[in-house]
Parts: C-alpha cells; structure tokens; sequence
C-alpha cells in the first residue's frame, strides 16, 4: 500500500508540473509555463527533524543517478544523518564545545561523509530503531548534548576513546547499527561497494556562493553555525551565481539550494517565494514551520495570488541581509527546473521535503529575486559550469 501511495504521489507530482500551463495553487492567477525540467524522485518528508540537509542533498544525487542512466534509487537520508552527528561530536569535542552541535548541515557534508562511509538505499537502513514511525530527533540530540557537553570538561583530564563508543551507542540506539553487509535488488553490498556501485565521484561536486565580504573567486567557509565541518565553497558574482544555476537546468542537471526561508515572501502552503516590492502584498497571518510539516502555515496575502513587483536585488542588497542576519542559514531543498509566469518573469521550480501537503504537492516556484536574495550556497556538478566560470575557480 506505501509503494502504491507513493508513486501515485510521485506520478501526480509529474503531472501537475508537466502542464502546458502551470499555477502555484488553485484559484491562482499566476500563469507559468515549463522552460526546463529535470527528472526527480518522490517527495520526502523530513519529519521533526532539522535533516533538510540530507534530504535535499540526497534528493539532489538521486537525480544525478537518474542522469547517469543508473535507474532510480531512493537513498537512507539517514545513514547520512547517523555517520554526521558522530563526526559532528568529534569535531565538538575537538572544538572544546565552542562550536555548535545540533541536527542541521550544509550540502559538502555528504561527499565529505560518503567518502569516509559509503552510503546506503533506504530500505537497508531507515533510521527508525525507536519505537516511532516519524523521525524525531528532539530526545536523541538533547541526550547527546548533555553527554558532550560533560565529555567537553574533559573530567578525567584525558579523553579515553571510549567516549566515541558511546556517543555511537547513542546514535546507533535510536537509528540502527549499521549492517556489516545487505542485500539491494538481488545483490550484496557494503556501504563502501554501494557507493561503488552507484557511481557517483563525490569530487565532481562543488559548491557556489556570492558574497562581497569574501575575496572573489576563491573557497571560503561560509560563517553560518551549521557549517560544522568547515569546508568551503567557491565564492562568485551574483549574476554568474544565477547564471551557473540557470546553464546547469538549461543541460539537464539539478541544483542542491540552501536558503533562509523565514521571509514573508516564502509560502510553502501557496506554493511560492517571492520578494515583494511592498510586503504588504504578502500580509502575514501565520508562520510557516520552518522545519517540520504539519500541514504549513497559511498565509493571506495578494502576491501570493497575483504576480507583482518584486525587490532589485543587487550583491550589496544581499551582503546586507547577510551582515545583518536578517538572511540565515535555514534550509535545504533540491532545485529541478525553471518556469516562467505571464510577464516572462523566471522562477525556480523548487522540490521541498515536508510532505506533500500542498498544491504542488511538495514543490513550490521560486523567483529569481527570492535566489538571488536569500541563497546561502548551491551545489552542481561541475560539468554544469560554464567554461568561462571554470576557468575563473581552476577547475578541471
């Protein structure tokens, strides 16, 4: 019945987004039409967790899967999610505490982990070893921390590594210990020769971002909490930002997006994220859950119907939001495809993973203003650069 449920959902999701003409809910005058579109798997759902991260990234490499003709694969979010608290507490304690631990993270997370852990389908590990048949990770974490938090004293005056054991006891005690082997489609794997398996050279990745505070052109680790393993991304101008966003859809590949989406602009019940010129087109009457679905939250509000001005968003627009942390580091999703409404206008076709419980069921379209204002960084493949901008950050 689950396997039913699901692709009536995912064939249903095709649908909505392969109409001639496209609109963000019922009753909508917005008017999109398709410009490019790449395939995805089913929508997910990320539960009470704060794991986006993992679903965006993963829905993201699911996608690259499909473009490599290697079939559909519906990867464990949460083996991810287990092997990165452990490396999460490690860097914590190496940090003597000061720095953040806590369920998000950033999309160079997953070549760093899959790297050092392989990685792992969905039905060999689903990450539920704790009575619950939704993810939640509130008990989990608030157990952890407390650990580290004695652990970060360092109370013996050494650390013995039994520690380590410990914390994995944790982990491993609410999302499973991992199997030393499983079977998938007939054949048997480890993490390791999974990975091997599906392909994918996690070095082909590579992160973007755009911010003037940075020298141009060169990786920086961008200064958000959940950046907890402190890797970098290529900083580059904002329009050559959206420029690599656009060529990569324009060549058929898909973008991993991590953006703040606290903005009254954004609305996953309407199916949209905008930046109006006045935000009283888009009146707030209640909050979206930034990072559980239950059900999202409405919100009133012509723009969210009618096309309207949006905001110039310029680089210096944009470091300021950033400076003044009116713009962070919420959220993860997997962008798949770009649509363009009655005045030419481009948005972002967006795939979310709170459920289904919207229009779109799952997606939502994104202006170009909303990128541009509020992206934190982007993940392609590096074959989805242009020469020109591959020459700018020497990559092969």
């Amino acid at each position: 019945m689950k396997n039913s449920l699901s692709l009536i959902v995912f064939f249903s999701s095709l649908s909505l987004l392969a109409q001639d003409t496209l609109t963000n809910r019922k009753g909508s005058e917005y008017k999109f039409k398709s410009i490019y579109n790449a395939e995805a798997t089913s929508v997910q759902d990320q539960c009470r967790t704060g794991t986006c991260w993992s679903y965006s990234s993963l829905s993201f490499l699911e996608s690259e899967l499909i473009r490599n003709q290697k079939g559909k694969h519906n990867l464990s979010e949460m083996y991810i999610v287990r092997c990165a608290y452990i490396e999460r507490a490690i860097t914590y304690i190496r940090m003597g505490g000061k720095h953040q631990f806590d369920q998000g993270g950033e999309f160079h997370d997953i070549p760093y982990i899959v790297r050092k852990y392989g990685i792992m389908p969905e039905e060999a590990y689903k990450g539920l070893e704790y009575g619950e048949d939704r993810h939640n990770h509130a008990e989990m974490v608030s157990m952890l921390q407390g650990m580290l938090d004695k652990l970060k004293d360092n109370p013996q005056g050494k650390l013995t590594p039994a520690w380590i054991k410990a914390v994995t006891g944790v982990v491993d005690a609410y999302l499973g210990e991992v199997p030393e082997k499983f079977t998938y489609q007939g054949k048997e794997y480890t993490p390791q020769s999974y990975a091997q398996f599906l392909g994918l050279n996690m070095d082909d990745y590579v992160v973007l971002t755009s911010f003037t505070h940075q020298p141009m052109y060169k990786p920086f680790a961008i200064e958000v909490a959940d950046n907890w393993a402190m890797q970098t991304a290529w900083n580059v101008g904002l329009d050559e930002l959206t420029a690599a966003m656009t060529n990569s859809l324009k060549n058929g590949f898909t973008i991993a997006w991590a953006s703040d989406v606290s903005e009254k602009g954004f609305s996953f019940y309407d199916g949209l994220g905008i930046v109006p010129d006045n935000d009283t087109m888009v009146k707030q009457k209640s909050k979206d859950n930034k990072m559980f679905n239950d059900g999202g939250g409405v919100r009133a509000g012509y723009g969210f119907s009618h096309p309207i001005a949006e905001k110039n968003i310029t680089p210096e627009v944009r470091q300021m939001a950033f400076d003044e942390q009116s713009t962070t580091d919420d959220h993860g999703m997997h962008i798949t495809g770009l649509v363009q409404d009655q005045n030419g206008k481009n948005y972002y076709v967006v795939k979310n993973s709170w459920g289904t419980a919207n229009y779109l069921q799952g997606y939502l379209y994104v202006s170009d203003a909303y990128i541009r204002y509020k992206t934190i960084c982007v993940m392609v493949h590096k074959d989805a650069l242009s020469k020109d901008i591959k020459k700018k950050l020497d990559i092969d």
